[in-house]
């Protein structure tokens, strides 16, 4: 599914929860005047929601991903009046207001910004949250998902440690993947890697980044880069060390995708994607490897409630 029509499908939710009720779709707007709109103060969340087996509808690490939602607050000094608990209900409750529009699955998107009042860098305007939903299929396509993408490296640099909170998932700091993706995009690939300032291999635009070595060695850059530390690569971490594969979390170079035998990505929305090629260079034979399809075959049956080992993972609504 393509960003437009994503963005239509957004139109037709009904309810939106915010600061702390269900309202219609239609009243949920903030003031011109909003801090956040002007200075990018705001902290989010991506959630998925699947169809499970047995045709009910489950949120796939909920917790976790409100937990982050209220790190990344507290990163910024942005204080959020709602418990994780609390936070978790409001996810459920907007969920089974709309199972008729959403019984296939859904994607959830938690918001917490600094509001409208006083301007200026140094206010503290009290922190609206919201919670919005829709259907949202594979971020980077279906044909990606199945045959992989083609990605290129970014003239742009992932920010250094210093210059912005890497481990917060803050609205302003989305505007360096907005310029990586659309430099991507404009040059026909499909999606963007960004390096580290010394020139290490960071993250996509908006997925972490994996590469297989010819040996069978999968290698991911570690928490110790600027990289967001994303759920889904702790989920991919764990499903690929259950399966018997050893898991390096080091520094690499964009050559090492080069001549990687698999490459793919992971992230809520884009899951696990096959990277087919890097700069214009063939990874591996072309097609998605042995590794990359078992593990996204697994994260998919985890994700759906056919693996018992992982129930613990899903809060079903």
């Amino acid at each position: 599914m393509s960003s437009v029509a994503a963005s239509s499908n957004v139109l037709k939710s009904e309810k939106v929860w915010m600061d702390g009720g269900l309202i219609k779709w239609q009243d949920a707007n903030v003031h011109v005047m909003t801090h956040a709109l002007h200075y990018g103060l705001g902290v989010f969340e991506g959630i998925r929601a699947y169809k499970t087996k047995d045709g009910r509808l489950a949120v796939f690490r909920l917790r976790e991903h409100i937990r982050r939602l209220l790190d990344s607050a507290h990163i910024c000094m942005l204080k959020i009046n709602y418990s994780e608990d609390a936070l978790v209900e409001a996810c459920c409750s907007l969920l089974r207001e709309q199972l008729h529009q959403f019984k296939d699955g859904a994607y959830l998107r938690p918001i917490a910004f600094m509001g409208d009042g006083a301007m200026g860098l140094g206010a503290t305007n009290p922190t609206r949250v919201a919670i919005t939903a829709w259907d949202w299929a594979a971020y980077l396509g279906e044909k990606g998902l199945k045959h992989g993408i083609r990605a290129k490296v970014s003239s742009f640099t992932r920010m250094h440690v210093n210059v912005n909170m890497v481990r917060g998932k803050i609205t302003g700091q989305y505007v360096n993947s907005i310029l990586a993706k659309r430099e991507a995009v404009m040059a026909g690939y499909d999606e963007a890697v960004l390096l580290d300032i010394s020139g290490f291999v960071a993250e996509a635009s908006g997925e972490n980044v994996f590469c297989v070595g010819r040996h069978g060695a999968v290698r991911t850059p570690s928490l110790s880069s600027p990289i967001l530390r994303g759920i889904t690569r702790d989920t991919v971490i764990r499903l690929l060390k259950d399966m018997g594969r050893e898991v390096q979390e080091v520094s690499f170079t964009r050559d090492a995708l080069y001549i990687a035998a698999e490459v793919f990505f992971t992230g809520t929305a884009a899951e696990v994607t096959p990277v087919v090629e890097v700069d214009n260079r063939t990874v591996g034979t072309g097609t998605p490897g042995d590794i990359t399809k078992a593990v996204q075959d697994l994260y998919f049956r985890v994700v759906r409630g056919h693996e018992p080992k992982y129930a613990d993972w899903l809060t079903y609504i």
